[in-house]
């Protein structure tokens, strides 16, 4: 019987845990045990039910073009609970001064799929205008300097990619945000080819982005295929996913409230030492033929350190913390605000940290988005009602962490009230805290994760599986996790 064990119980750890347990019934001469830190299970991954709103405590969706989070939730039985974002209220504004400015209509992040909204748009200046009308006529030197798929140690920082396609005032006004609000990175140092990969893959093809995207809408049309939502859900949230996966984990499986201290090889095993965080004088070790680690980054050095000491060189060096907000809203309550319609807001971030004006004025800097759920996504607040979820990071983020919820609820008020009035005290408020949750895909990341894959490959039945490496999506995590454990299954040979 192989024995595995998986280090981590975050959406990875669970997928990866899941798909043995399949195998497990299937058939297959394996046993796994599954460790986690904390009580729960799920990570960032959490879902809070309360008087009819539903509150994600980390991320509310997946992109609908990449199947995998879906045929999960189908194959947990869960298919008619997956719902789409309501793209007819589709609508991004950008803060600027004390005000919200409409992104243009169309855009697929920073790349316009229509002409008039950009230049009717009041964001952008004549020059940002006449940059996104001179990139189709730049396609060919545009093509000629693309980044070449077969060389990973070709890379740029997204902010220099977006700068030779649409200038300065794009890059800084457009790119900056929409990229702070999903990796909580600075542009000038996230990697091109590991954040924007479908962008790069385009401009191969292309040069012209505008062009690219133009050709492959007008393939859409003429295939006869409808737009499609960008996000997807469940009705009563993403925390379904993890409770569906773990009912289906044998209970003997899961030891939570272990953390993981070391692991070492001893003969023809793998060692695994920890404590239980509810009883120090139950330390554990036990041996496993197999691991898969889905610790943070970290942890995962720390773990493989004196395994093989290059390892911790090549993970992402930075991490990016968040503080989730959420503020509800009655229906009685909603008629006092004045909320645009639309799916939320970006909050452009100073480069330099500035620790001025006190704790008020450090959150205001920190605010990197704020989401109209209700608006959003159908089924997430009671009729009439208001949800909103303000989102705290970037270099500031670190400066609010040991807030306790109390203020933190008070300084979102705040920061979110100088864009959308005056709110009233919320019936329900929620704080979580995920510090150093998002790894910085830094440049050359692709190049470092090439040699760790071939280093990890050379240390007997090891795998590494979670954010840190080739996608922060749900949908990459719950593939290259279930990959990995099937792999792992097959591969080991039984200990006899």
């Amino acid at each position: 019987m192989k024995h595995i064990a998986i280090i981590g119980g975050g959406i990875a750890g669970v997928s990866a845990a899941y798909e043995l347990a399949l195998q497990q019934r299937a058939g297959a001469p394996v046993e796994f045990t599954l460790f986690e830190a904390s009580p729960r299970l799920g990570g960032i991954v959490e879902t809070v039910r309360q008087d009819g709103f539903v509150l994600e405590c980390g991320p509310d969706s997946w992109v609908a073009e990449k199947h995998w989070a879906r045929d999960l939730a189908v194959e947990l039985g869960l298919e008619n609970e997956i719902i789409f974002s309501q793209d007819d209220r589709r609508r991004t504004y950008l803060a600027e001064g004390d005000t919200l400015k409409a992104m243009p209509d169309g855009m697929r992040m920073m790349v316009p799929t229509q002409w008039a909204s950009v230049l009717h748009s009041p964001l952008f200046s004549r020059q940002a205008k006449l940059a996104y009308l001179r990139e189709p006529k730049l396609a060919v030197p545009l093509k000629a300097s693309a980044l070449d798929a077969s060389h990973p140690a070709r890379d740029e920082s997204v902010r220099d990619f977006v700068f030779r396609h649409f200038g300065e005032e794009v890059a800084d006004t457009m790119a900056a945000p929409l990229l702070a609000g999903v990796f909580g990175g600075d542009i000038a140092t996230l990697s091109a080819r590991a954040v924007l990969p479908a962008f790069v893959a385009m401009e191969r093809e292309h040069g012209s982005l505008i062009l690219g995207l133009q050709e492959r809408l007008q393939e859409r049309i003429q295939a006869g295929i409808p737009p499609t939502p960008i996000f997807s859900t469940l009705q009563n949230g993403l925390g379904g996913l993890i409770e569906e996966m773990e009912s289906h984990i044998p209970a003997k499986s899961i030891r939570r409230q272990i953390r993981v201290e070391r692991i070492e090889r001893v003969e023809e095993h793998w060692r695994v030492r920890g404590a239980s965080l509810q009883d120090s004088a139950q330390p554990v070790s036990e041996d496993f033929d197999a691991i898969l680690a889905a610790t943070p980054t970290k942890t995962t050095a720390r773990l493989l350190a004196p395994v093989d000491a290059r390892l911790p060189e090549l993970l992402p060096q930075e991490a990016s913390s968040a503080i989730v907000v959420a503020l509800a809203f009655s229906a009685e309550q909603a008629q006092e605000l004045r909320i645009p319609r639309g799916f939320g807001f970006l909050v452009p971030q100073r480069s330099a940290v500035d620790s001025d004006g006190g704790i008020e004025a450090i959150a205001q800097r920190a605010l990197l988005a704020c989401t109209f759920v209700d608006q959003k996504f159908p089924y997430r607040a009671p009729p009439g009602a208001v949800l909103l979820r303000a989102f705290f990071g970037g270099p500031h983020a670190p400066a609010l962490l040991q807030q306790d919820d109390a203020t933190l609820i008070s300084l979102a008020h705040i920061a979110l009230g100088k864009f959308l009035g005056k709110l009233p005290e919320p019936v329900i408020s929620l704080v979580r805290r995920w510090p150093d949750s998002l790894p910085l895909y830094a440049v050359g990341h692709l190049e470092r994760i090439v040699e760790l894959e071939a280093r990890v490959a050379q240390i007997p039945n090891v795998r590494l599986i979670g954010n840190a490496y080739r996608g922060v999506g749900l949908p990459d995590l719950i593939y290259a996790a279930r990959n990995a454990a099937r792999e792992m299954a097959n591969a080991i040979l039984p200990v006899l």
